[in-house]
């Protein structure tokens, strides 16, 4: 720098203040200006310098002029009176802007007097690479650039140059090309879809498809569409909601609601006017009558049944497990013994009388008949219904039995064959029937989805139940006679209280309809099967399934419990097989091949030395332990 005389200097960054070098000499110097330079000192500091030499201008050392800093436009000016110090005033706070790379000056050779020595040519310095404050310099001019569609959007600006960001106007107008103005539209349409739908989904929209007629109704809408199902009704109702929510209109909707409410409220006051909840439907003097002697019997059954376990259980001599063993050999020991042609048509019930000599069966023909054991010979028939007889019962306490058909009646018949009664009230077909422990009522099911109780003596219809969504198929009484058992084709089997006519249980658990329930001589299980193929245990005492009894291929008919103890289970299936199963463990004990059709019913006499099963096949099949007692009765006809 010796032999340079500088005029105007720029220190950058302004914390420099001190001159790094002064020329001593005193040089005249000819009339020339240099373009602004820029170089870097070795404390790091950008130094950007501004000067010019003018003609026959003297520096002198004693009376050196004062070095001004020229700054642009807008800038602090800084002057300089000696060599030492240089005061500086606080320069405005300038806005950043993004230093502009000075190109390096080439070597100046001026015309100058001889005594001037030649200026040594400035090296060119890289551009800082410090992020420090520079002066501002003039910005460029705006760049106007296409706007481009990038996914749907179009850009307004140049988002790649930092003068754009200071908010400052580009200038010029865009034009939006027909492609950018459709997708504009789409997006603002799926917007206010998707606004829609949110509001719609906030909605409380009726469930109960009336309630959505009534409101579409205030709304001024068509209450149904040609071809409209439930559930669409409800979504047009609640968009039209969300649309009269969107446009303002929110008086119209509420008004709506609140006449609706309104109705619905009335209606609620109405109803509660006439009818008082929990309420009852009155009966006849006869069902009071019935329901205090059922109670009466049941009481006494019951506790002969509690003290015949005690004695079991306490009693020395007692081996349960061997009684149960025994029954099961002479279970698993049983071979068919006799087959019979029972009808011209498919036979649909059988039951065996209380001292197991006569076997009574019906067919789809509607007639019944009457057969002599063990050899299963005709003893008579039964005539009288007009449809197909679907299902016969002989009484518990003597020989009368009892019918059930497709006519809507059920009728009451001596041994010999005569009619006795004929029980009428029922609205659709009869499928099962049951007398009641003490032989003095009858039970039986329709397709109506009632089942009723019925006077045995007098023929009065004493109790019409309801309970079940679809048809009555099963029922079944408690050996103490306090409780009944009813099973449907809503796949639900429900347990009674004779005493007090309540539902003391609903056991769900079938996926089908149940055809079959029997209650266990114990008093504490009861067997249902259906045709989902499986026979379920259920604890009345845990008001749960035990077991469930993957029995059969096709669908389970009818189950039945062994009438003494309970000892094993048989279920007959359209599979065209009977088979028995162990009460204590529910394992299977033996298949009963031998139908050609599917097995309608089964039954086992009282002492379970027989069981019958019938078929569509029109036979009658007898399964025994063995042919002792055939063999005697053969010796005794013969004497």
């Amino acid at each position: 720098m010796d032999g340079i005389d500088m005029k105007d200097i720029i220190f950058e960054p302004p914390d420099f203040l001190k001159f790094l070098s002064h020329s001593p000499h005193h040089t005249t110097v000819a009339s020339t200006t240099f373009p602004p330079f820029s170089f870097l000192h070795p404390n790091h500091s950008l130094i950007f310098c501004n000067f010019s030499l003018p003609g026959s201008m003297e520096v002198d050392d004693d009376n050196s002029p004062s070095t001004s800093i020229a700054v642009p436009d807008g800038e602090t000016t800084v002057s300089t009176a000696d060599d030492d110090s240089i005061q500086l005033v606080q320069p405005m706070a300038p806005p950043v802007v993004t230093p502009t790379v000075v190109p390096p000056i080439a070597p100046i050779r001026a015309a100058v007097p001889a005594a001037v020595p030649s200026i040594a040519a400035i090296p060119a310095f890289p551009p800082p690479l410090v992020g420090n404050t520079l002066a501002s310099l003039p910005g460029r001019p705006p760049v106007l650039k296409r706007p481009v569609s990038q996914n749907g959007e179009v850009k307004t600006g140049d988002s790649d140059s930092d003068h754009e960001d200071d908010g400052r106007a580009t200038g010029g107008e865009y034009e939006i090309s027909e492609e950018s103005r459709l997708v504009r539209e789409r997006q603002e349409k799926a917007m206010q879809d998707l606004l829609m739908k949110r509001r719609a989904a906030a909605l409380a929209v009726p469930t109960n498809d009336m309630a959505v007629r009534t409101r579409l109704r205030r709304l001024g809408e068509p209450i149904t569409l040609f071809g409209e199902r439930e559930m669409e009704r409800r979504e047009r109702l609640r968009m039209i909601m969300a649309k009269l929510d969107s446009e303002g209109q929110l008086e119209k909707l509420m008004k709506a609601h609140e006449e609706e409410e309104a109705a619905i409220s009335a209606k609620a006051e109405d109803i509660e006017e006439d009818i008082t909840y929990p309420f009852y439907t009155y009966g006849p003097k006869e069902l009071l009558d019935a329901r205090i002697d059922i109670a009466k019997y049941s009481i006494v059954k019951a506790a002969a049944r509690l003290q015949r376990a005690r004695r079991k259980r306490d009693d020395p001599d007692e081996d349960m497990d061997a009684e149960i063993d025994w029954a099961l050999r002479q279970a698993g020991d049983l071979v068919l013994d006799c087959s019979e042609i029972g009808d011209d048509r498919p036979l649909s019930g059988c039951s065996f009388s209380l001292d197991g000599k006569l076997l009574a069966t019906c067919s789809l023909s509607g007639v019944a008949k009457l057969w002599s054991m063990p050899r299963v010979s005709k003893v008579s028939a039964l005539k009288g219904h007009t449809e197909r007889a679907t299902d016969v019962t002989f009484s518990p306490v003597h020989d009368h039995l009892a019918t059930a058909s497709a006519d809507r009646t059920a009728k009451l018949w001596s041994p010999d064959g005569s009619l006795l009664k004929t029980f009428e009230g029922h609205l659709d077909r009869l499928a099962r029937i049951a007398f009641h422990p003490s032989g003095k009522y009858l039970g039986t099911t329709s397709f109506d989805k009632t089942w009723r109780l019925w006077d045995v003596d007098s023929g009065v219809e004493l109790l019409l139940q309801e309970g079940h969504s679809r048809s009555v198929y099963g029922i079944a009484f408690h050996q103490d006679g306090s409780l009944a058992a009813s099973c449907g084709l809503d796949a639900l089997a429900r347990v009674w209280d004779l005493r007090t006519g309540k539902s003391i249980l609903a056991l769900e658990g079938h996926v089908k309809p149940v055809l079959g329930v029997s209650f266990s001589p114990n008093g504490y299980h009861l067997a249902t099967g259906g045709e989902d193929n499986t026979c379920r245990i259920w604890d009345l005492r845990k008001k749960k399934s035990l077991y469930i009894i993957p029995a059969h291929s096709n669908l389970i008919s009818q189950v039945k419990f062994e009438p003494q103890e309970g000892y094993y289970l048989v279920t007959s299936s359209y599979d065209m097989t009977a088979k028995v199963w162990s009460g204590r463990d529910f394992k299977p004990v033996k298949t009963l091949p031998g139908h050609e059709a599917k097995v309608t019913a089964s039954d086992i006499s009282g002492d379970g030395r027989y069981i019958v099963t019938v078929s569509h096949d029109r036979t009658i099949k007898l399964w025994t332990a063995g042919n002792t007692g055939k063999e005697n009765d053969m010796d005794m006809d013969m004497d």
